[in-house]
């Protein structure tokens, strides 16, 4: 079908016109579906026509149900997957089975070890002494970050932080101006408007040039908003770019486990990540819940290298063939200063990534905080272990305020994110809904010490599902700009009281509801 779009150049408002066939992602949908359904009504026809059928159907149920039990996932994970196994006959385990884990696709375990031992990759002087003698507690949540992320420490270097998506939207553009020898990105929505449109024009003067580029866009981020050939349209313009986790139709996890990283890198010198995706109300161009509040960071330094690496961990997977990884990817850099330290990290789901990175990061800021731990995110959604954590810093005297939206991108979630509030309210935790609009942004901050920016949500998908990336800072003089940003956001929100968690009792029903199976949506 033909879809009319406007969009917004430089010159003013155009409508323009392309061929906008989902095909491909109906038929991938309808074919998981059908494969599900397929596999269930097998299994149940062989349990009502095969003699002893039904009793080792019911076997292989317990032993789901024990599986899950014994397994070493977080009980709030486990809960809805028993409920599922045990009131629903045979399509209970069945589901389980099919959807429960992800199986770690052979290109990507053959591919893998290749990218993280790539002699390309330069190790960084060991800077965990210097860290200790700034601060140990530092130095220890440093330590524990690296070892469960495969990252390192670096000193700070330049680092530059935007409190709107439109002051990094405009920087960015300088930045790619300036690119001599390559840009990567790679991002969960792209959508044409002015923002990517700006971008692309960049791009394809670039790779003209002979600039090497790549991108990658997930395929279900950009569902409704690129064609589903739209990786062919960019290869004609001399852009190397890859659709994450190309959507088959498996009745797995594929519809899960998406990349949610937000990754600019010019010439290994340069590096950007944030909530901003590449679409226009990220930079309110347009206007779709009142005025979007976003941020990002922007790095200069040595430590861009571990969002390159990332980088070519996601595309070597993605791509048909594995990608040359030269030293030019890895220029070699100034130390930079001794104003701080970050870590810049990758997140991920299980197997590929053994523990729950940023998880482990804001409850480690958590714990370390004495005086405050301030957090953006818009959505709060979270499993029994962050609330715990959320409740004992504000126990032991320390401000947890967090930042939500006050205007919902998606209802339902708003609803879970508003069940969260009683608990942690009750302990003394404040929570704040952003009036202006929607709160995008992924902020935390604690004693104006340490500070995480990147594209880690307080919710399951984020914490547990997706692919995620961040930066770990402390002790860097962007900190204090960061803390200006929530003192003015929260001057621009409202403090939810007491009197606001009344409620109706079919609403209190279906928040019960959606928090019982929150971890699975």
């Amino acid at each position: 079908m033909k879809l009319k779009y406007k969009v917004r150049t430089a010159e003013g408002e155009e409508e323009r016109t392309f061929s906008y066939i989902p095909l491909r992602f109906i038929a991938a949908i309808l074919l998981s579906v059908a494969m599900t359904l397929a596999v269930i009504g097998i299994v149940m026809a062989l349990c009502h026509y095969v003699s002893y059928f039904y009793l080792a159907a019911m076997a292989t149920q317990v032993a789901a149900a024990i599986t899950i039990i014994a397994s070493s996932d977080n009980p709030d994970y486990k809960i809805p997957w028993l409920v599922i196994v045990l009131l629903i006959p045979v399509g209970g385990f069945m589901l389980y089975y099919l959807f429960y884990s992800r199986k770690p696709d052979r290109k990507y375990r053959r591919r893998m070890p290749l990218i993280r031992s790539s002699k390309a990759f330069r190790v960084p002087p060991d800077c965990s002494r210097d860290i200790y003698r700034a601060g140990p507690p530092a130095a220890t949540q440093a330590k524990m970050l690296c070892t469960i992320s495969g990252s390192h420490i670096y000193p700070a270097g330049e680092l530059r932080y935007f409190p709107l998506g439109e002051d990094m939207f405009a920087q960015m553009l300088r930045d790619l101006q300036t690119a001599e020898r390559f840009i990567f990105l790679e991002y969960f929505i792209i959508e044409e408007g002015l923002f990517w449109n700006s971008i692309l024009d960049i791009l394809k003067e670039k790779a003209a040039q002979g600039v090497e580029v790549k991108l990658i866009y997930d395929d279900i981020g950009c569902m409704m908003t690129l064609p589903g050939n739209y990786y062919q349209t960019l290869r004609d313009f001399g852009i190397e770019a890859v659709p994450f986790a190309f959507l088959k139709g498996n009745a797995d996890s594929e519809f899960n486990n998406r990349s949610h990283r937000k990754l600019l890198i010019i010439d290994g010198t340069i590096g950007y990540t944030g909530g901003v995706n590449l679409a226009d109300e990220y930079i309110n161009a347009i206007v779709k819940y009142g005025h979007w509040k976003d941020i990002g960071i922007r790095l200069a330094g040595s430590g861009v290298q571990e969002l390159t690496k990332l980088f070519f961990e996601d595309f070597s997977i993605n791509s048909r063939e594995m990608p040359r990884i030269l030293p030019s990817h890895f220029p070699q850099q100034a130390a930079g200063t001794s104003n701080g330290y970050v870590v810049p990290f990758g997140d991920g789901p299980r197997p590929f990534y053994r523990r729950q990175v940023g998880k482990c990061v804001i409850q480690n800021m958590l714990a370390s905080a004495n005086r405050y731990m301030w957090i953006m995110s818009p959505y709060l959604v979270i499993d029994n272990e962050l609330c715990m954590s959320l409740e004992n810093a504000a126990l032991r005297g320390v401000d947890v305020r967090i930042i939500v939206p006050h205007i919902p991108d998606k209802q339902l979630i708003f609803e879970m994110t508003r069940s969260s509030y009683p608990q942690l309210m009750e302990a003394g935790v404040k929570i704040y809904e952003y009036t202006p609009g929607f709160i995008h942004a992924k902020c935390y901050l604690a004693d104006s010490l340490y500070a995480m920016v990147g594209t880690i949500n307080l919710d399951y998908r984020s914490l547990v599902h997706h692919y995620e990336d961040g930066v770990w800072m402390y002790r860097c003089p962007v900190i204090d700009t960061i803390r200006d940003d929530f003192t003015s956001t929260f001057e621009k929100s409202r403090r939810v009281r007491r009197g606001d968690l009344r409620t109706s009792l079919p609403r209190r029903v279906l928040r019960a509801a959606l928090k019982l199976f929150a971890p699975m949506m």
